[in-house]
C-alpha cells in the first residue's frame, strides 16, 4: 500500500512552507516515527516523521529548498515494500557496536550509516564542517542519539602526520601583472522562509509604527547579591539557573498593569487593549532571530518565568520552536548585553506597541548620596509606537521597570 507524505497544517495563517532538508532519499527504507524531512514556515521549523515503515519515494520537484502549499503531497511511503537485500539496517533495529577505543569506559557508539540515519539537520551540519565520525561520538540524547551539544563537545581525529616535504630550491618571485582584486568575488544564497520572515515583520515596524526609543540606567547591585546568595539553593530546588530575565518579565508585568496603553496596539482605527500578559523572549537560533512567548507571565513565579525561558531558548536552539510558542505575545524583551551590546534602538515586534532593551552590565562612578561609588549599571532601551503611547507614558514605564529592579524584594513581594 502506497501512503502520500503531505505537507502537515502548522498554523491558522500559514499557506505554504519551504522543504528546509530531507534527512531520507527516495529508495530509503524507513522506520515508523523517524524523520523524513524538516520544513521551514515564515515562523518556525517543523519535523515531519514517517507513519509507518516503508521505503520512501519523494515526489519530483519536491527537492530541498522547494515551495511547497499546506497540504500538498510531496512523497509517498510504499509500506509493502521491503528493504533491499545488502541495504543499511535502520537505525532502530542496527546492532550497537564496540565502543571505540576512545569513546568513555561502558559507551557503545552506532555503526556509521546508523549513528547518521539518526542525526538531525543542525547537528549533521556541524558533523560535516568539523569533519567528524558520527559512530566514535557517544550519544546522549534519545535511544543514544547525538545531540547539538555532543558533536560542539566532540573533535575530529588527529591525522596522520605528513611526511616533510623534501627541500625545494628558492623560488623565484615573479611580479604579478595588475588586475581586479578577489576580494570582489561573491556569491548568492537564498533568504530562508524564516529570514524573509523577519525582514517583511521588521520593515513593517518601521513603515508603519511612529517608532521612538527613550533611555534609563538601573543598578543591578541588589538583584545580583539577591542572586549571588540564593542562587545554588534556588538551582537545587527548582533545577533551573537563576538568571536576571526572570526578574525583568516581572517587572514588565508589574508596569504593564499600570500603563495598560503599552500592552496594547492599534487594530485599524481601533485600539486593542489586552488583560494578559504574554512576554517575547527574543532568541538568538542558527536560522534568525525568533520571539517566543512566556504565557501568562503574570501566573508564574519567578521560578516559573526561569523554566519557562529556558524551554524556550532550548527549543530555540533545537529547531524546535513551535507557531503557538511565536502567536500571541503582548510585549517584547531583547538582551543584547549577552553580546556585549552596551546601547541599541530595539525594532517593535510588530504589531506589538513596545519593546524593552537589556545591555551589558558595567561597572561605572556613580554618585549616591554626595559620594562616587563604583556600581554595576545597565542601560534600559524601550522602543514605543508613539501613536499609542506618549512620551509621559514611556518614561514613566520606564522609571517603574528600573524602581522594580533596584528594589527586588518589592517586586517579589508585589507591592
Amino acid at each position: 500500500m502506497k501512503q502520500e507524505i503531505k505537507v502537515p497544517a502548522v498554523g491558522e495563517s500559514i499557506t505554504e512552507a519551504t522543504i528546509g532538508s530531507w534527512t531520507k532519499k527516495s529508495g530509503d527504507f524507513v522506520k515508523r516515527n523517524e524523520v523524513l524531512m524538516l520544513l521551514e514556515t515564515d515562523k518556525a521549523s517543523v519535523e515531519v516523521v514517517a507513519e509507518n515503515d516503508g521505503v520512501l519515494t519523494i515526489n519530483p520537484g519536491c527537492e530541498a529548498g522547494a515551495v511547497v502549499q499546506i497540504g500538498a503531497t510531496v512523497a509517498t511511503l510504499d509500506t509493502d515494500a521491503k528493504p533491499a537485500a545488502g541495504a543499511a539496517v535502520p537505525a532502530a533495529e542496527a546492532p550497537k557496536a564496540a565502543a571505540p577505543a576512545s569513546a568513555p569506559a561502558g559507551a557503545a557508539a552506532l555503526p556509521a550509516a546508523a549513528a547518521s540515519a539518526h542525526l538531525s539537520p543542525a547537528v549533521n551540519r556541524i558533523v560535516t564542517e568539523k569533519g567528524l565520525d558520527p559512530s566514535a561520538i557517544s550519544g546522549t540524547g534519545k535511544d543514544g542519539r547525538l545531540t547539538k551539544g555532543d558533536v560542539l563537545d566532540a573533535q575530529p581525529a588527529a591525522k596522520a602526520a605528513a611526511p616533510a616535504p623534501a627541500a625545494k630550491p628558492a623560488a623565484t618571485v615573479t611580479p604579478v601583472a595588475s588586475g581586479p582584486s578577489k576580494q570582489g568575488d561573491k556569491k548568492l544564497v537564498p533568504m530562508t522562509t524564516i529570514r524573509k520572515r523577519i525582514s517583511e515583520k521588521l520593515k513593517e515596524a518601521q513603515n508603519t509604527a511612529a517608532l521612538l526609543t527613550t533611555f534609563n540606567e538601573v543598578d543591578m547591585g541588589k538583584v545580583m547579591e539577591l542572586r549571588s546568595k540564593y542562587k545554588d539553593k534556588f538551582k537545587e530546588k527548582y533545577g533551573v539557573n537563576l538568571g536576571f530575565n526572570g526578574f525583568f518579565v516581572k517587572a514588565v508585568v508589574e508596569a504593564l498593569k499600570d500603563f495598560p496603553a503599552v500592552n496594547a496596539w492599534i487594530n485599524g482605527t481601533d485600539i486593542e487593549y489586552h488583560n494578559y500578559y504574554n512576554i517575547g523572549i527574543a532568541v538568538s537560533t542558527e536560522r534568525g532571530l525568533m520571539v517566543p512567548n512566556v504565557k501568562d507571565a503574570d501566573t508564574l513565579s519567578l521560578a516559573g518565568i526561569e523554566l519557562a525561558i529556558r524551554d524556550l531558548a532550548a527549543k530555540g536552539r533545537d529547531g524546535k520552536i513551535t507557531p503557538n510558542d511565536l502567536g500571541g505575545g503582548t510585549f517584547s524583551i531583547t538582551n543584547g548585553g549577552v553580546f556585549g551590546s552596551l546601547l541599541s534602538t530595539p525594532i517593535l515586534n510588530f504589531p506589538q506597541s513596545a519593546i524593552l532593551g537589556l545591555h551589558k552590565i558595567q561597572d561605572r562612578p556613580m554618585a549616591i548620596n554626595g559620594k562616587v561609588e563604583i556600581r554595576p549599571m545597565m542601560y534600559l532601551a524601550l522602543t514605543y509606537d508613539h501613536r499609542i503611547i506618549d512620551g509621559k507614558e514611556a518614561v514613566s514605564f520606564l522609571v517603574k521597570i528600573k524602581e522594580l529592579v533596584e528594589d527586588p524584594e518589592r517586586l517579589l513581594l508585589e507591592v
